[in-house]
C-alpha cells in the first residue's frame, strides 16, 4: 500500500517515517492565503482557526489525490494537513521574520495556547473515485514562564521559529521551553498520528499495512 504526504513539511515527513511509513511527498498546487480569503468572503467573517486548517488540509489533499488518480497508476493513501496556533484568541500561522517571532514569543511566555491540525485522507484507486476522511486534532501547549530574553533571541537566531506554525517545535530546539502538552504530541509535531490512523481505517486501510 502506497502513501503520498501532500506536504513538504520535514516535520511531518519525519512524523510519518518514525511510525514505519516512507512515503512519496508532493507538494499541493494550492494558494492558501486565497482559500481561506474566499471561504471568509463567502461567510462574511474569518472562519474559525479549526474551520480554517480543515479547509486548507482538504484543499491540498484533494489537489495531490486529483493528480494521482489522473495519473491512473497509484494505488494507495495521500494524507494533507494545516496546523496554526491559537493563543487568547488570535490565530499564527508562521512568523516569517525574526521580529515577529520575537514578538509572539514574548508572549507566549507562561502562557497556554492551542495547536489546531486539520487533516485530510484520501483513498485513491486505478478506476475509482477518491474517498476522503476528515477531522482536526487539537493539543495544548503550555511554555515556561522563566525564558529570559537571552534564551529567546538565541532561540530566534537560530532559525528554527521562523517557518513554523505558531513560532515553535516540540521535537527540536524549542521543546525545552515548553512545559505540557495536553492531547496528541505528534499533533504538535504536525500531524497527529493516531488521527491519521483513524482515517485510514475509515477509508478502508489497515494502519500496519502502511508499514514500509
Amino acid at each position: 500500500m502506497r502513501v503520498c504526504l501532500a506536504s513538504t513539511s520535514p516535520a511531518r515527513l519525519m512524523l510519518l517515517r518514525q511510525a514505519g511509513i516512507e512515503p512519496l511527498t508532493l507538494a499541493p498546487e494550492v494558494d492558501e492565503d486565497a482559500v481561506g480569503a474566499a471561504a471568509a468572503a463567502a461567510r462574511g467573517a474569518a472562519l474559525p482557526p479549526a474551520e480554517l486548517v480543515l479547509l486548507l488540509a482538504r484543499a491540498k489533499a484533494a489537489d495531490v489525490a486529483h493528480r494521482l488518480a489522473t495519473q491512473g497508476s497509484f494505488d494507495g493513501l495521500v494524507i494533507g494537513g494545516d496546523s496554526m496556533f491559537e493563543l487568547d484568541g488570535r490565530v499564527y500561522g508562521k512568523p516569517y521574520t525574526a521580529e515577529e517571532a520575537t514578538r509572539r514569543w514574548q508572549e507566549m511566555r507562561g502562557a497556554t495556547g492551542i495547536l489546531h491540525s486539520g487533516h485530510s485522507v484520501f483513498r485513491v484507486s486505478p478506476g475509482v473515485d477518491p474517498v476522503e476522511a476528515t477531522a482536526v486534532a487539537e493539543a495544548s501547549v503550555t511554555f515556561a514562564d522563566d525564558i529570559d530574553d537571552d534564551e529567546l533571541a538565541a532561540y530566534v537566531a537560530s532559525g528554527e521559529p521562523l517557518l513554523v506554525a505558531g513560532a515553535f517545535t516540540v521535537d527540536s530546539l524549542g521543546g525545552a521551553f515548553i512545559t505540557r502538552v495536553d492531547g496528541d504530541p505528534s499533533t504538535v509535531v504536525g500531524m497527529s498520528l493516531s488521527t491519521v490512523r483513524r482515517l485510514a481505517g475509515q477509508v478502508g486501510v489497515r494502519w500496519t499495512d502502511l508499514w514500509s
